[in-house]
């Protein structure tokens, strides 16, 4: 009898603690077999998780398939994920596109926790993104800039001209990141590459057909590898192999001109010749696909990020022409009309700094950072996180929550003056955060005000009709617009002195 008594006791305690695990844990959607939660998902992902943060919860489990999930959508969660458990959220999962376009994970931005990691990250620190870097670079930029002044001015005549955006943003920013990793120029009437040019736009046409780092159905069904579903890796590996050997061909171009002991090097040190005077300094670790990995992240967040922005917030001062004024009267009282503005002239612009912050708060162009994976249990929120599960933290949602911002759909470049370091209780948040956050923030947001400040300094723009810019977005691998802007353009007359000058 006592043996029975015993047993029900520990029925008891075992119904009671399951019990109170369960009610440790967010709330989720009911769940299908196999599938999980991907059933819900829909394009574009960040909606969807939105809709599903405010059915259940700013901390939502869900489940991809194989892989537990963890949807942030809080300030408060956001910051205990970065401070308390940065650590442990520091890792990357596993995916295909790790595996095959970041070189097995050995790059920067997915490479595990570690020494490799902090290795890397120390090299990018200082080689491309310091204070010291950027100021080397800052010429390359502004060169850019007055090209792209003086390609506009020449193609208007002195008369209101129809431009195509996106177009122009893309090569501005292409340009600027060739510059700093080769000295080479794509776009333009001088010193143009039309061979690799050509060579690397086919490529990157291609890079947009693969399927997305959060929505690669293969990372979380792994058994559609084996069943007739190769195809989707198999276009990541021709991808791969292509944009490879693109970069190894910049790669041996300067080392042989770095080899040539005939031949002085001519022009600006490169991002290439400096990551090739490691690999002189340390061979066996700094091998080409070490390399690579590092002069990828160039091209992979370094164009898109940036050029996608210049399009969003050019959209947004299209349907404000009341902060387009307002910017230009910042730019001519601080910069004049005498020069163009340049990189140095920035930290004297505060408005336009705030029109690119309102911009990157409605539009970030990652609405979801990358992907966090958790390397041993935790606690967000109060909910037990086991081990292994990935977070994603939704910045659309919290960019635009009505608890954290007046008229939070509203472009009000005001709401970031005397906002000092601009975070404000992590409720800002486009570059990420904690030990994985954008190495490169500082240098998008010197190309973005440039390239922004320049268009508002040299040119009055109107929209083409009498409808707002549509703002719609589309899914993909950065959020870019449904379509393209075009605006209407024409010189300013009390800019003439400074065109004939360009």
């Amino acid at each position: 009898m006592e043996l029975l008594y015993y047993l029900i006791f520990c029925l008891f305690i075992f119904l009671v603690s399951k019990l109170l695990l369960q009610q440790k844990q967010p709330s989720a959607p009911t769940a299908l077999p196999i599938l999980g939660h991907l059933h819900l998902l829909k394009k574009p992902l960040h909606r969807t998780l939105e809709a599903l943060a405010g059915q259940y919860g700013p901390i939502l489990r869900l489940q991809f398939g194989s892989r537990s999930v963890l949807v942030v959508s809080s300030p408060s969660a956001i910051e205990e994920c970065f401070t308390k458990n940065d650590i442990i959220l520091a890792n990357r999962p596993y995916c295909l596109a790790g595996e095959h376009l970041a070189y097995n994970s050995t790059t920067v931005g997915w490479s595990p926790y570690g020494h490799h990691w902090r290795n890397l990250r120390r090299v990018v620190a200082i080689e491309i993104f310091s204070s010291n870097a950027l100021q080397t670079s800052s010429c390359i930029r502004n060169r850019e800039v007055n090209h792209l002044v003086h390609q506009l001015y020449r193609g208007s005549d002195g008369e209101l001209r129809k431009v195509e955006l996106k177009s122009i943003f893309f090569q501005l920013t292409l340009n600027i990141v060739m510059g700093m990793v080769a000295a080479k120029r794509f776009f333009g009437d001088e010193e143009v590459d039309v061979e690799l040019r050509e060579q690397f736009l086919k490529i990157m046409k291609e890079r947009y057909s693969i399927p997305t780092m959060n929505m690669n159905v293969l990372d979380y069904l792994p058994i559609l590898r084996w069943v007739g579903f190769q195809s989707k890796e198999k276009k990541m590996v021709r991808f791969n192999r292509k944009r490879d050997a693109f970069i190894q061909s910049l790669i041996d171009q300067r080392r042989r001109k770095m080899s040539d002991s005939n031949k002085a090097m001519k022009g600006e040190k490169t991002l290439v010749d400096a990551v090739l005077s490691l690999q002189q300094a340390e061979p066996k670790y700094y091998s080409d696909n070490i390399i690579k990995g590092i002069i990828s992240i160039m091209f992979t967040a370094g164009i898109d990020t940036s050029s996608l922005t210049m399009e969003w917030a050019m959209s947004l001062l299209l349907n404000h022409p009341e902060v387009l004024q307002k910017a230009r009267e910042e730019i001519d009282n601080n910069v004049g009309q005498g020069r163009l503005i340049e990189e140095s002239d920035l930290a004297k612009l505060p408005y336009l700094r705030g029109i690119v912050n309102e911009t990157l708060r409605l539009f970030p162009v990652t609405p979801l950072l990358v992907p966090h994976m958790t390397s041993e249990e935790c606690s967000i929120g109060g909910y037990d996180v086991p081990r292994r599960t990935i977070v994603l933290v939704n910045a659309w949602v919290v960019h635009r929550d009505s608890k954290l911002w007046l008229e939070p759909t509203s472009f009000k470049p005001e709401r970031f003056q005397g906002i000092e370091g601009e975070r404000e209780g992590y409720k800002f948040i486009p570059f990420g955060l904690g030990r994985r956050s954008c190495p490169g923030a500082s240098m998008g947001i010197r190309v973005v005000s440039l390239a922004l400040g320049a268009l508002i300094q040299c040119f009055d723009w109107v929209r083409i009709g009498p409808e707002k810019v549509d703002l719609s977005e589309v899914d993909g691998l950065t959020m870019s617009k449904a379509k393209p802007l075009e605006a209407l353009y024409v010189p300013r007359p009390t800019m003439i002195n400074l065109y004939s000058q360009l």
